[in-house]
């Protein structure tokens, strides 16, 4: 690879990836994947290939060497990344890849259908009428916790076909396990095939996640063995609780209830006639507007309950002003990929919304619209989610190139899609955001940063002493500070912003809306508050907060200038607060000038140091008979 096309892979894919669990595809110059990896940080473990060539080994330095491409797939953990990265190797076999060519699959937990049923570990999904749960990413795990759930629950392990009449004719003998406590031995008749079923039903609740009961009982266990002096017991029922705690991270990359299924899911920008900006569309809208659609796909295709194939296309300049249609040609425009390739179309397709059946059924006849769903809840609409996820975040991708592409007079992401979250009427490129700070009602004070373009501006920071306030009233503080932020505004006819973020809560926002309103502002600047719990926005009229997509770079955005603008001003309090203290001390020292607290604080940086410091140190600062004052001062002497 020559450094012009290393440089462009890193400025247009690399520095762009999200810092979310995933896996990466490397493509070579003929469009075919070499290596697939998987990353808690797909950012972060994606950049260290492109580190400088000396950090590499000879075979890594050969793999980037190839790289025409880089594409991701976001999922929601490093298991599932586990997961996802095994099926894909083991699908398209690439050539850097060496440790999962092999048959090698992950372990499940099976259920098995028999009387008296075996909980097992296999490799092996046999369509048998057993329940399976997984797989799990460690064997080590699997088999440790079917182990939990036979001392939880004393099941058998031993292999014999167990049936009521052998067992009422005393056929079978008692085993060791019996003999130690963990069986509770069916095969003699020492516990009922009811009573049995009764505790597989407790072993499945557990493995489907209802958790929460057993978690709590080990919790009582831990803290009396604990209050007994009974250490070890209580390790291991903690040891317990957490890897039950630890198991319910449900894979979505790999379900066994799952079969043979596609997924698509579609988001979509919208760029309203006559208008420029282009801004996120909500699937849900009905929109009058005369509108072009740019539209970008993700498509996820399930396997024998596995996620072997990833595909994200775009539709760019699309015609249509129907949703249904744009979902319906992408679709078409998958399968004729996977055409290349003899890959068929499932029977069991999940979106969305519904596409346009009579383009689906012109170009694909096989596709029944009775096979085409809408998940409404479960591991099947968990997945469209996911999907949903990573068309979310290729259609930022897209936008993040086009910005690079067009540096001047580029309007950063986040700002176009808090125009269209907020419904502002023009883009806020000057936001502001204020926040209060005070401990227990002394020195009160407030900041206001200042972000431009989406970006903080830092020389437009201002941080304020509340002065017409007593004691700690944030409501009170909020109305003095942003009336004299805006009144000076005003009066030097300064730019105003488009955006005012408060950070606080309903009180807060409601006088700071006042402010404005006093000053005839409040029909001119957009004013927005955001809760710290929830993260939720609160608007002056509205009662119903405003909840936006927590990954989203609108909300990303307020959070970041509500985090800065409380950073800025808990550094401010604290300035003030370290100088009262100083001054409040020295102070109180009579026949100790403001000539002396400045060499006495020049030489030993603190108050604390100076209480220390011996006679003689004081002495060489300030002179033998002032060394004695201070020196009294702080040991009573």
């Amino acid at each position: 690879m020559s450094n012009h096309s290393k440089d462009k892979i890193k400025k247009e894919i690399i520095d762009l990836l999200p810092r979310s669990p995933g896996v990466y595809r490397f493509y070579n110059g003929e469009g075919k994947i070499i290596y697939v990896g998987k990353a808690k940080n797909l950012k972060s473990r994606v950049s260290s290939y492109f580190s400088a060539p000396d950090k590499l080994n000879s075979k890594t330095q050969v793999l980037v060497g190839k790289i025409a491409d880089v594409k991701y797939t976001v999922v929601n953990s490093e298991q599932d990344a586990l997961l996802l990265e095994n099926n894909l190797i083991k699908q398209y076999q690439p050539r850097y890849n060496i440790l999962l060519k092999d048959s090698k699959t992950y372990p499940w937990i099976a259920v098995k259908k028999e009387p008296f049923p075996r909980i097992i570990t296999t490799r092996r999904v046999v369509r048998d009428g057993s329940l399976y749960f997984g797989p799990y990413s460690s064997a080590s795990y699997a088999h440790s916790l079917v182990e939990l759930m036979q001392n939880l629950f004393k099941t058998r392990t031993c292999n014999l076909k167990l049936n009521t009449k052998d067992i009422e004719q005393r056929k079978f003998r008692e085993c060791l396990n019996k003999h130690i406590g963990k069986c509770s031995a069916p095969c003699i008749g020492k516990i009922s095939e009811n009573e049995y079923l009764q505790e597989i039903e407790h072993i499945k609740s557990i493995l489907r996640g209802n958790v929460a009961p057993l978690v709590k009982e080990f919790k009582t266990k831990m803290f009396e063995c604990s209050s007994a002096m009974e250490f070890e017991q209580a390790q291991n029922y903690k040891e317990k609780m957490e890897m039950l705690n630890a198991h319910y991270n449900k894979s979505l990359i790999v379900q066994a209830t799952l079969s043979d299924i596609d997924i698509f899911s579609i988001v979509f920008q919208q760029t309203a006639k006559n208008s420029s900006p282009i801004q996120t569309y909500n699937i849900g809208s009905k929109e009058s507007t005369e509108i072009k659609w740019n539209a970008y796909g993700n498509y996820l295709r399930v396997s024998g309950g596995a996620v072997i194939q990833v595909l994200n296309l775009a539709i760019k300049n699309a015609t249509e002003e129907e949703k249904e249609k744009v979902l319906a040609q992408f679709m078409i425009k998958v399968y004729d990929i996977l055409k290349e390739v003899n890959c068929s179309p499932n029977k069991e397709i999940i979106v969305p919304f519904l596409p346009d059946s009579k383009i689906v059924q012109t170009a694909y006849p096989s596709i029944k619209e009775e096979n085409i769903h809408i998940p409404l809840k479960g591991d099947k609409l968990a997945l469209l989610q996911l999907s949903s996820r990573n068309a979310r975040e290729y259609m930022l991708q897209n936008l993040k190139q086009e910005e690079l592409k067009n540096p001047d007079g580029k309007i950063s992401i986040a700002v176009k899609m808090l125009k269209s979250d907020l419904h502002l009427e023009q883009y806020p490129m000057h936001i502001e955001c204020f926040d209060n700070s005070n401990i227990q009602g002394t020195n009160p004070v407030a900041s206001c940063v200042v972000f431009r373009n989406g970006k903080p501006s830092k020389k437009d920071y201002r941080k304020f002493n509340i002065k017409t306030v007593v004691g700690a009233n944030d409501f009170a503080s909020m109305y003095e500070v942003v009336t004299r932020r805006y009144s000076r505004l005003l009066e030097e006819d300064q730019p105003l912003p488009q955006l005012i973020v408060i950070d606080g809560g309903r009180g807060q926002l409601d006088f700071a809306y006042e402010a404005l309103a006093e000053l005839g502002l409040s029909e001119r600047i957009p004013v927005i508050g955001i809760a710290k719990r929830l993260e939720e926005l609160i608007r002056p009229g509205d009662p119903n907060p405003l909840f936006l997509d927590k990954n989203s770079p609108s909300l990303r955005l307020i959070m970041q200038l509500r985090d800065e603008a409380h950073r800025f001003g808990i550094t401010f309090h604290r300035s003030l607060r370290s100088k009262g203290q100083i001054h409040s001390q020295l102070d109180q020292i009579k026949g100790i000038g403001p000539v002396a607290k400045e060499k006495l604080l020049k030489e030993f940086k603190s108050v604390k140091r100076i209480s220390e410091a011996p006679k003689e140190d004081l002495y060489a600062v300030i002179g033998k008979s002032k060394g004695n004052i201070v020196y009294s001062f702080f040991h009573n002497v």
